[in-house]
């Protein structure tokens, strides 16, 4: 089974660096610096050797040959490989971020509509909520990290929304183990024991692999808790998102089952908590570094009447903008992979099965071409133009592109208008940010220290 493709083939794979130790541990430490000299040296298609971390991987960075990624028959790739190792062991063989064919196929059906629909609106409420009584918490004068608090802030959006939890024992004991346990990753260094199988070995309660699959072991145990009682007890099911999932059914009428329903959890837990608490640590920076921009911000939403619905914030213009723009300067993931299971023809060359084709989100969103400037942040060119999902892909795309979206887009906002509202704050770190690995993910380093200027009335 081969793709057409109308240029020759080639038999020489693309142009790339040679396999190098140095290269696969500065991938780990300085991810982004080292994709931006690969650009500059191999251009939009490069091969990457195997290594001791990574698999055989093509990074692309032009628009077609993402769109052929994209829109190829799925049974071309495989999930289940190298590619999707490091984020294995976080959300579970279960998750759909992992699953292939028909599985996946299924339960992206199953679960499509927790995310969509009228059932967003009603979660607007709880992430406002959430977002005040956590900022309730400032005084002025006080130095805060933001990324913190947006975490906290996720966090709780997160634990009311799918398990309906607002405080209380049950809460307390989910949030400290899950932060405990997202610690063990919260440096690039620490990050190896995700990329290096060798080290994820159980070496005595002090070493970090044995306290991540421990801590990992309290979470499930928590949420299998939660799952049972919940089962048993039909009188606890309530509007939050484990409720619809104990409740949906397939074609054949047959429900999640228990395991499938824990590692959504997990997925939801990490991709709906982590990367929303970076992109708004970002999204917060930019504000405060750019004046301008903030200033632009503050004037949209001071225009809103005082009772205005949750929608028209989530559409305003420029506020949209901000996140964009902020998706595109600073993603949260680099890559987007697909390993192949079949020979593929893709920019005149044929790839052999084994060999990832990874749309890197990264290079594309730094494309001159499509985004002048491409270093600055200038959510304006989200106002003069639209993109395609090829030249814009914080989210992935194709068949797999994000569940949670939507969920996402609607939380940044809505925490950014109530942020914005409520309090002034003043930026601290007045010079430019590098992104920082924390476990798959990337965050602004440092987490932005911000002042609190003033609480408004």
């Amino acid at each position: 089974m081969t793709t057409s493709n109308s240029s020759p083939t080639k038999t020489k794979l693309p142009n790339g660096p040679k396999f190098s130790l140095i290269n696969d541990i500065q991938a780990t430490l300085d991810l982004f610096s080292l994709l931006d000299k690969r650009y500059r040296q191999y251009g939009s298609i490069f091969y990457v050797a195997k290594s001791a971390l990574f698999p055989p991987t093509v990074v692309l960075s032009d628009p077609q040959a993402i769109k052929k990624v994209f829109t190829a028959d799925p049974k071309f790739f495989k999930l289940r490989n190298p590619a999707s190792a490091p984020i294995s062991p976080i959300v579970g063989e279960n998750s759909l971020i992992l699953l292939d064919g028909a599985e996946h196929q299924r339960q992206r059906k199953l679960l499509m509509p927790t995310f969509h629909g009228e059932r967003m609106k009603s979660y607007g409420q709880t992430m406002i909520e959430a977002t005040k009584e956590v900022i309730d918490q400032w005084q002025v004068g006080q130095t805060i990290c933001i990324r913190d608090y947006t975490q906290e802030i996720s966090l709780q959006i997160i634990m009311r929304t799918i398990f309906g939890l607002k405080g209380g024992q049950k809460y307390d004991r989910l949030r400290k183990v899950l932060l405990d346990w997202l610690e063990v990753l919260n440096s690039p260094l620490k990050s190896f024991l995700l990329f290096l199988p060798i080290l994820q070995k159980d070496l005595g309660a002090l070493s970090p692999w044995s306290k991540f699959i421990k801590q990992r072991q309290i979470i499930h145990e928590i949420l299998d808790e939660e799952i049972d009682s919940r089962k048993n007890n039909r009188d606890l099911l309530g509007s939050d998102i484990l409720s619809l999932m104990l409740s949906i059914r397939d074609e054949e009428d047959q429900p999640m089952g228990d395991v499938e329903i824990r590692d959504e959890l997990m997925t939801m837990l990490f991709a709906g908590h982590e990367t929303t608490a970076n992109t708004l640590a970002w999204s917060f920076y930019w504000l405060h570094y750019l004046p301008q921009t903030g200033q632009k911000c503050q004037a949209e939403l001071n225009s809103l009447d005082e009772n205005v619905d949750l929608t028209t914030i989530t559409k305003l213009p420029y506020l949209s903008a901000v996140v964009s723009e902020t998706l595109r300067l600073n993603p949260v993931l680099a890559f987007v992979s697909r390993t192949l299971k079949y020979p593929f023809e893709l920019s005149g060359y044929t790839f052999e099965p084994g060999v990832s084709l990874s749309p890197c989100i990264y290079l594309t969103h730094q494309r001159e071409d499509i985004y002048p400037q491409p270093k600055k942040f200038k959510p304006e060119r989200f106002l003069d133009q639209q993109f395609s999902p090829y030249e814009y892909l914080p989210f992935g795309g194709g068949n797999r592109r994000c569940l949670g979206e939507a969920f996402s887009l609607y939380e940044m906002k809505l925490v950014l208008a109530t942020v914005l509202s409520q309090v002034e704050l003043k930026l601290l770190d007045k010079k430019p940010l590098k992104a920082l690995r924390r476990g798959i993910t990337f965050t602004p380093d440092g987490g932005v220290k911000m002042k609190v200027k003033t609480i408004k009335s």
